[in-house]
């Protein structure tokens, strides 16, 4: 092993390549496959099962009529009046009487992008839109059973005005056989609604009754595309967290589950909408997509396993929790803590180190409260990092170092046995042994510093509290590109460029701090890796310009690192610095 950095290099770009492979091969044939397939379309409640053993199916139904989505549908003007706002602490919208649902949500203090024209993330969006994106809550009845029940069209009363952090709001509705229904809605301070609903028996005989939630969302949202970032259904159900793509769902039309607790949702990369049942009910929840027209739907839902009877003069209440919001971290482990909601911190895509990976994150909000802001932060983090691999490292560059010193030993061996390869081995190895020199004693270092740097890669990019946040000067934003590229004369004279030559500054610092750290390390006797790695930090420029100007400032700080301490063991060991 002659070049010990290579191997975290082709590590590195096979990553790379898969991205690429994903992004301009997978997820263009799976867009074509969603607009290629016209499946038949469904009703939305899932079908009280009268025993534990059987699974949920969905009932027919009239299809639901799309508004076009340039003019405001008959239904929102006609319920409009009939719409309670929602003014929390950090919420906006209303909640709709008709269906009791939960259908318009605003978050407060997010933004779709910087600038005057910003505008702020709607979440839950009404049902009659194309995009519809609602929850609904309800009651099923056995399926020999004639007993009314409140619907998606139910019209629900209230008293109430508005809804918000210290006022929930009550419906009720009577169905005028003896059965009355309350449902009383509130919010907290963050993102988290609880919807008890109550069942009083009036009518002269027990009835059978089970409780189920469901959330729709219609049309696939755009997503980043990156495998390395689930975005779609997903829940902790019978103790494991599942994830399904929306592809996946697309193509096997559902996926059942039975569980005791747990949570489902649909998640984006910083948004998150999700179904929080009773801890202690069995449940049986699935994950279905219907198409209806040109129209998917999304949904997931949960129902109850068994009916549960309430006796005549008797009464039952069950509650249901809502999270409509933001993965900020914090709130999610408070969520998971104070409510036992299993497994709730696995809405945010830790990865496979989630060992690492996590600790990395409150790192670097420790550092972003000691400092203020998250660029510096970063740096810090990386610092700290670099420290707890000094000696790992140190014994690294030494054994580069040893390599580059015998460079000279080495290019003589090669020209003399260059037409007898074995013989070349056999005195190349005996230099190594007579040197005392390991090729491959750099390579458990790097091996250790692999996980470390994909948990920081994934820290930097699916964490919300590194969105819109600024570094300093043109950086107004870590988690998205550099935008200060040099096709456009660092902001001279914008025009439409293709997006490969949009190059930023950063990616231009990077690359030539990868260029000279290569420059310290003994040349590979071979000279068609050495062109290709010589290439390397150009490649790597080019593909970097995409990425979360964050990481390519984690990349460009670490190289720089790395140079002053291989310049330094260099030094000492009186090795030459070039490569000539």
């Amino acid at each position: 092993m002659d070049d010990h950095k290579n191997l975290i290099m082709a590590i590195v770009l096979s990553l790379l390549v898969m991205l690429g492979y994903q992004q301009f091969f997978v997820t263009p044939a799976e867009e074509a496959a969603q607009q290629a397939e016209r499946a038949q379309p469904t009703s939305e409640v899932p079908q009280a099962p009268p025993s534990v053993d059987q699974t949920p199916t969905l009932a027919g139904a009239t299809p639901e009529v799309l508004p076009q989505a340039t003019t405001l549908p008959a239904e929102e003007v006609e319920t409009e009046s009939a719409r309670l706002p929602i003014a929390s602490a950090r919420l906006e919208g209303s909640i709709s009487l008709r269906g009791g649902r939960i259908d318009d949500v605003v978050l407060s203090d997010y933004y779709d992008k910087l600038g005057e024209d910003r505008e702020k993330i709607v979440l839950l969006k009404r049902k009659a839109r194309p995009d519809g994106y609602y929850a609904e809550f309800g009651w099923q009845t056995g399926s020999d059973s004639d007993l009314q029940v409140p619907t998606a069209d139910t019209l629900w009363q209230s008293e109430a005005r508005v809804l918000s952090t210290d006022q929930p709001v009550e419906l009720r509705w009577d169905n005028g056989h003896g059965l009355y229904f309350t449902r009383t809605i509130g919010v907290d301070e963050n993102f988290l609604f609880t919807i008890t609903d109550r069942v009083e028996n009036k009518s002269g005989q027990p009835i059978g009754l089970a409780p189920y939630g469901l959330l729709v969302r219609k049309t696939r949202p755009e997503t980043t595309g990156f495998f390395i970032l689930h975005e779609g259904p997903l829940g902790v159900l019978g103790g494991e967290l599942q994830e399904v793509d929306y592809s996946d769902l697309e193509d096997d039309g559902s996926y059942s589950y039975d569980s005791v607790g747990g949570w489902l949702g649909i998640t984006d990369k910083y948004w998150l909408a999700a179904l929080i049942p009773d801890p202690a009910s069995h449940l049986k929840a699935r994950f279905v997509y219907r198409q209806n027209g040109l129209v998917g739907r999304y949904q997931a839902d949960f129902i109850a396993s068994e009916l549960t009877t309430v006796p005549d003069g008797g009464a039952i209440e069950v509650v249901t929790r809502l999270f409509a919001g933001a993965k900020e971290v914090s709130i999610i482990d408070a969520y998971e803590e104070t409510y036992g909601i299993e497994l709730f911190d696995r809405t945010i895509d830790w990865g496979w180190f989630y060992l690492l990976t996590k600790p990395i994150f409150w790192m670097l909000v420790f550092f972003h409260g000691l400092v203020g802001n998250f660029g510096v932060a970063i740096l810090l983090l990386t610092m700290v990092i670099k420290l707890l691999f000094f000696p790992l490292a140190n014994k690294q560059y030494v054994a580069m170092s040893r390599m580059k010193k015998l460079q000279p030993k080495m290019q003589e061996i090669k020209k003399r046995f260059e037409d007898d390869k074995q013989r070349l081995q056999q005195e190349m190895m005996a230099l190594y042994k007579k040197e005392k020199v390991n090729p491959a004693a750099g390579c458990l270092p790097i091996l250790l510093q692999i996980p470390v740097f994909f948990a920081l890669y994934k820290t930097l990019f699916v964490t919300i509290e590194m969105r819109q946040q600024p570094f300093f000067g043109w950086v107004q934003d870590l988690s998205a590109p550099d935008d200060l590229t040099f096709i456009t004369g660092f902001g001279l004279f914008p025009w439409d460029a293709p997006t490969f030559l949009l190059i930023g500054v950063w990616p231009i610092f990077m690359g030539l701090t990868m260029w000279l750290q290569m420059r310290l390390n003994p040349q590979s006797p071979d000279p068609i890796q050495a062109k290709i790695f010589a290439f390397m930090p150009f490649f790597f420029t080019f593909l970097l310009a995409s990425f979360p100007v964050g990481l390519v400032i984690y990349w460009t700080w670490n190289n720089i690192l790395s140079i002053t301490q291989q310049w330094v063991i260099m030094r000492r060991m009186g090795v030459s610095v070039s490569n000539e």
